[in-house]
């Protein structure tokens, strides 16, 4: 019998056209996804894709399921929708505050799509720069945080968003652009551009640095693109998601480097409370969110 779930891990099949990737997306491993592709060729008696393609490419018959799969899961999921408002009513509060300065690119998206299915829900940004943003829950001032790193909070849920490269981002004349990548020691001397933040809250700082007791000169600014023009013009050096930055690395206008020779791997999540996370309109917003950093984003995976 073929289940929902196929469904999902066909759409996530054709947008990441990657097995691996499509399993991750739908939290499975590969050969629970490889199986469930499996179920759906068997159980129709044609092939989704081409076993020997690089990139995957699907066959007639696989892009026809996938828009099959496509219709089914919106038609599910606004049934879901209208019978949610029916039980919980469509009214509510969403106040959501941002760790992550760089997310306002599919953050606003996602709003614009979430307002046009519960224009009846209270939205806001909560502004300014928190030394504890999920402790905002707790006090009752936010009803979601996006932060880049989960601990452990009574009360509070951690829900992934994606994962992602940090890269050190370089002007183009800038004599460490010649290595394949940088570590620790290369910072040293260098004036480190951040978002005025902990650094318990910046990656390389926490994952890189600290460990390896280098702690370079600092200048901070609350703007990605005037972290972006520091660096351009030679006055330090920074570290920010790649796909945050690839828009700048295509026009060459910076560069960016690798961090260790396996790179800085950095993850986004989302922070509700246990009674929050349990609002359809909230677990609506979390999907939405979910849909368009994929649909936006270069480089990220699912968690």
């Amino acid at each position: 019998m073929i289940e929902l779930r196929h469904f999902h891990t066909l759409i996530a099949l054709a947008e990441t056209g990657n097995l691996s990737k499509a399993a991750r997306r739908v939290h499975l491993s590969q050969p629970a996804a490889s199986h469930q592709i499996r179920a759906v060729e068997s159980h129709y008696g044609v092939e989704v894709f081409e076993r020997k393609s690089d990139p995957l490419r699907l066959t007639a018959a696989g892009r026809l399921l996938v828009e099959l799969a496509y219709d089914v899961s919106k038609r599910v999921r606004d049934g879901e929708r209208d019978l949610a408002r029916i039980a919980q009513g469509q009214a509510g509060r969403l106040r959501i505050a941002v760790e992550c300065h760089s997310c306002f690119d599919w953050l606003m998206p996602s709003m614009d799509a979430f307002r046009e299915h519960w224009p009846q829900v209270e939205m806001d940004l909560v502004s300014g720069f928190h030394a504890d943003p999920v402790g905002l829950l707790n006090e009752n001032r936010a009803d979601l945080v996006i932060v880049s790193h989960t601990q452990k909070r009574e009360g509070v849920v951690f829900h992934p968003l994606f994962g992602y490269e940090m890269l050190a981002i370089l002007g183009k004349h800038h004599p460490l652009t010649r290595k394949p990548y940088l570590t620790a020691k290369d910072f040293k001397n260098e004036t480190l551009v951040t978002y005025p933040i902990p650094d318990d809250r910046l990656d390389l700082v926490r994952e890189v640095l600290i460990p390896a007791k280098v702690d370079p000169v600092r200048r901070k600014t609350e703007l990605t693109v005037a972290i972006l023009q520091l660096v351009a013009s030679g006055q330090g050096v920074a570290a920010l998601p790649g796909w945050t930055i690839q828009p700048y690395l295509d026009k060459k206008y910076v560069v960016g480097k690798q961090i260790g020779k396996s790179g800085l791997q950095s993850r986004l999540y989302t922070a509700t409370t246990l009674e929050g996370a349990k609002l359809a309109y909230m677990e609506e917003f979390l999907r939405i969110m979910r849909e368009i950093s994929f649909a936006t984003l270069q480089g990220i995976e699912g968690l």
